[in-house]
């Protein structure tokens, strides 16, 4: 089963999933926010017809490491998700992720471009997560 990656923001929600094997994150689809009710649905339709078994969630803490306005967002989203799609749902250090997205645009062919970098930052959350399970 494939894990789902979300890079959330105020106008939209870049979503990821890794192959069934959990080796590899790739963007599939940007969510325009509209409602909370909205956005769980655009989800749950997306993690059931790419069979999602969990959801990380990038969770924007600080450089320092503190979590703040955001993240507090952040973890109320998560268990907004996690209530609706009865799915587990990790929060997953999300500093740099833009940055790296950026970069990733930047030497990316025209399917990165044509993604976004909302999509290409869960790629990049996504992962680092993937990653760390290889550990």
């Amino acid at each position: 089963m494939r894990l789902m990656g979300l890079d959330l923001g105020e106008r939209r929600i870049g979503v990821a999933v890794s192959d069934p094997s959990r080796v590899l994150a790739r963007g599939i689809e940007v969510i325009e926010r509209r409602s909370v009710e909205k956005d769980l649905e655009a989800i749950a339709c997306l993690a059931e017809e790419y069979e999602v078994e969990a959801i990380v969630v990038g969770f924007p803490r600080r450089l320092n490491g503190t979590a703040g306005r955001e993240a507090k967002k952040a973890e109320a989203f998560a268990a907004q998700i996690e209530a609706h799609l009865g799915l587990p749902v990790i929060l997953w250090d999300e500093r740099l992720s833009t940055v790296r997205a950026v970069r990733a645009l930047a030497e990316g062919g025209k399917r990165k471009r044509r993604l976004g970098i909302d999509a290409v930052a869960a790629v990049v959350i996504l992962q680092d997560y993937l990653d760390s399970l290889k550990l």
